[in-house]
């Protein structure tokens, strides 16, 4: 067949360049348009019959104003604990007693306020005669980021271009020239800044100015600190600015209109617009009405974008696939375009709804981090897909939280550590944003926080990163959860065993705080990721040679896990299935995918798994009820770590979720839990651009190859009767891994070890194995393949001829 390769020659850019977005109509509305991004700034390209309309935010972008009152009033956990236990367990729910229902009031109060969110940094028109210019729609090229508008002008052809720089925050439109370089002329007749109407009117006036000799627009936003008049009115040290400039090419003529930031454009050639967003704090922005931009021209744009190139072409280079399932192959590049448009470590991580909003199109929860799987979904596709220093932006999170996570720990829970939360702000934090107990407590998003670091160990063998980033921050989580499992109403008498459990807690999404904490012990999440952040960081100190020095919490660790809780179970009508919490019923329907936790992220259970363990895990996946919103990535992934995900039907609710400008919503799948049979089942869909699914390639990645338990697997969920090739992938240890299958057979692997770690595989061949290393060839056997590898080595494994 024409398409097999031989190894290492997958042409990952050229697969890129297959799957362009392409809208055949005017795209009217933010979530038509075409998402632009350089990981910082963001752009939505609309269009309308009058006009292209393009929105600006980014990831550093925020109303940073935040509320933080009745600090003296939230009290102890222990305080609140012996007074939670005082309820009678008869009751519905905690809110049936007056104390409490006030106490929920006051606590939830600051979140209440629509502040701190993503602050939208305005808009972009560029209008035009509808009598003589029509939009026909647009295309998105994914593999360099360039945007190409389509237009009739007088019944003739034409194209805008629009790309986001991706050295810098600017955003370049150029008509594109047919023949002659800068002959096309500019039917565009009237360009305008407009600052975003959601902007509060509480806070200072933009200030606008138009510089026409210069041919230059720009307004100037002031975003306070304080949520006091008096310091938002004279100013705060801290406060944050942002300037939006639009500069047009000298060629073309301008006037003012007289509207605000307005003029009007006459028709000539070489139409170029250079749109640039400066942000930062605003003692450092300029007060200056205008800083010139360098006069934007035909050249300027074309270097712009080859720098831009040179950046996409690395991008893409990191890893690719050609699958012959072309909507999944689509789904992949596609996904990993968009996440690369909106995280870079240099900028804030993002947060729900990522560097793109638009009026309150992205303040849906503040658009802040959840950590109860939001925050931590988009990264899982870091690092199999080999894009890890992406992650460094979910670090730098960490980071950023780990303060007020010792505060909270030390102060409200009397302990050790870090307690990380279960919402968080890129701005300064003094106190919890949501100590509402029937979300607050859950325990979960400790070790959660903190998981991703160590992967990013695994997957690059960076000792250097485990010691200066991962090991504080999982040391933290550990010494607070170690601490929390050995209080004494977690263990002892009362319980009927000598475990150490976890309570109380409440299980993601699912049933807050109840009466008599019926469920509110030993939730399988919290069980199944602290038993991960405890072996990690026994593994840790072990790996950066500190036993002795850690000997005491290591000590801890250990008695705790030999008294760990078992995970719990119930008899469903398929079998016996894990549950989110003791004595749980097993059709209950789920917001999380819980049940299935211990597989995916817990990597407790999986294809390595005992048949007992397997068969409980694999029912618990087929019997799982989810009313969506959460499901698409996280449930998914874990059927491809069993080898039980049905792409087919995995492929039809990716087409469910889809919105016209290429990514993936959060819809409802079913009533009978939290949502009724008249919920809108795309409500979701208007809150923004859901960052999170973003990590649609990683279940694409685990059916192609996995690496979890450190063993390297083949098409673990995939067929192999048709080509299929994968390239470069990351996997445990250090590897880039490139392999290629057909007609039910693997056809090569090839190997680049980064660590020279050991590498172990689940043989794809029945027979012998030929491996060609660099000191030569040998032949080896059995069901795991093991390679002792030196560090920048490549190893080729192919089937041995008989």
């Amino acid at each position: 067949m024409d398409s097999i390769r031989e190894a290492g020659l997958l042409n990952t850019l050229e697969q890129a360049h297959k799957h362009k977005i392409i809208y055949d109509r005017p795209a009217a509305t933010f979530f038509e348009g075409a998402l632009l991004g350089n990981g910082g700034l963001g752009a939505v390209v609309t269009t309308r019959p009058d006009s292209v309309l393009i929105h600006f935010g980014h990831n550093n972008v925020w109303d940073i104003r935040i509320a933080e009152n009745n600090q003296d009033r939230i009290g102890t956990f222990d305080s609140l604990f012996a007074k939670l236990k005082e309820i009678p367990d008869t009751y519905t729910s905690l809110s049936d007693e007056g104390w409490y229902r006030d106490y929920v009031t006051m606590t939830s109060e600051n979140y209440s306020f629509p502040y701190p969110r993503p602050m939208p940094c305005g808009s972009l028109l560029l209008g035009f005669d509808p009598r003589s210019t029509e939009v026909l729609g647009h295309s998105l090229q994914i593999d360099n980021g360039v945007c190409e508008i389509h237009f009739l002008n007088e019944g003739t052809p034409a194209t805008l271009q629009v790309f986001v720089d991706q050295h810098t925050d600017r955003l370049w439109v150029a008509m594109k020239d047919s023949d002659l370089p800068g002959k096309t002329v500019s039917f565009f007749d009237r360009l305008k800044l407009i600052p975003d109407p959601s902007t509060p009117k509480e806070i200072p006036a933009f200030r606008a100015s138009i510089n026409a000799s210069n041919k230059q627009l720009a307004f100037y936003q002031t975003m306070p600190f304080s949520c006091q008049a008096e310091e938002t009115h004279y100013g705060h040290p801290q406060d944050r600015a942002f300037r939006l400039s639009a500069r047009i090419s000298q060629s073309i003529p301008i006037h003012e209109s007289g509207n605000e930031l307005e003029v009007r454009l006459g028709a000539e050639a070489g139409f170029v617009v250079c749109v640039q967003l400066e942000e930062g704090l605003d003692s450092v922005i300029s007060k200056e009405a205008i800083i010139l931009i360098e006069p934007p021209t035909n050249v300027s744009f074309v270097h712009a974008l080859s720098y831009s190139l040179d950046i996409w072409h690395e991008y893409w280079s990191r890893s690719g696939v050609a699958l012959e399932d072309e909507f999944l192959e689509r789904i992949w590049y596609r996904n990993l375009y968009f996440f690369h448009c909106s995280v870079k470590p240099e900028a804030i991580c993002p947060g729900l709804f990522a560097n793109w909003s638009y009026g309150m199109i992205g303040a849906d929860w503040h658009g802040d981090y959840h950590m109860n799987y939001n925050t931590q979904q988009p990264f899982w596709v870091a690092f199999s897909s080999n894009h890890v220093d992406k992650h460094l932006a979910y670090v730098n999170m960490v980071d950023h939280v780990l303060p007020i996570s010792r505060k909270w720990a030390k102060e409200y829970y009397r302990l050790r550590g870090a307690y990380y939360p279960h919402s968080a702000y890129p701005v300064d934090m003094n106190v919890m944003p949501y100590p509402v107990p029937h979300w607050g407590w859950e325990i979960c998003e400790t070790p959660w926080t903190v998981q991703s670091l160590w992967w990013h160990y695994l997957y690059t063998m960076d000792k250097s990163f485990l010691a200066e980033r991962a090991f504080t921050p999982m040391k933290e989580a550990v010494m607070f959860m170690v601490d929390y499992m050995k209080r004494p109403e977690a263990h002892g008498d009362a319980w009927g065993d000598d475990r150490y459990h976890i309570f109380p807690t409440v299980v993601p999404e699912l049933y807050e705080l109840t009466p008599g904490f019926k469920k509110n012990s030993d939730c399988i999440v919290d069980l199944t990721l602290t038993k991960f952040l405890f072996n990690a960081f026994t593994k840790a100190c072990d790996e950066l040679e500190r036993n002795d020095e850690e000997a005491e919490l290591l000590a801890e660790v250990n008695e705790v896990l030999h008294k760990f809780p078992d995970y719990p179970t119930a008899e469903s009508q398929g079998g016996k299935v894990f549950v989110s919490v003791p004595n749980e019923d097993p059709e209950v329907v789920y917001n999380v995918p819980n049940g299935v936790s211990t597989i995916f992220p817990g990597e407790d259970h999986g294809l390595h798994s005992s048949p007992e363990e397997y068969e409980i895990a694999v029912n618990s996946y087929k019997n799982h009820r989810n009313e969506g919103g959460n499901d698409l990535v996280f449930y998914h992934l874990a059927g491809a770590r069993l080898g039980q995900l049905d792409l087919e039907r995995f492929k039809r609710q990716i087409q469910y979720c889809l919105l016209p400008n290429g990514t993936c919503t959060d819809k409802v799948l079913q009533s009978g839990g939290r949502y009724s049979d008249t919920t809108a089942f795309d409500f979701m869909g208007a809150m923004g651009i859901w960052f999170e699914n973003f990590a649609l390639p990683a279940v694409i990645n685990e059916c192609l190859m996995q690496s979890y338990n450190g063993i390297l697997r083949f098409f673990p969920n995939w067929s192999t009767e048709k080509y299929t090739e994968f390239s470069t992938l990351r996997a445990v240890g250090g590897f880039l891994v490139s392999a290629a299958a057909y007609q039910g057979d693997v056809l090569w692997i090839d190997i680049f070890s980064e660590a020279g770690s050991r590498l172990q595989i689940y043989s794809p061949w029945e027979n012998d194995v030929k491996c060609i290393h660099s000191s030569g060839e040998e032949l080896l056997r059995g069901n795991i393949i093991m390679v002792d590898t030196v560090k920048g080595e490549n190893i080729r494994l192919l089937r041995a001829q008989v």
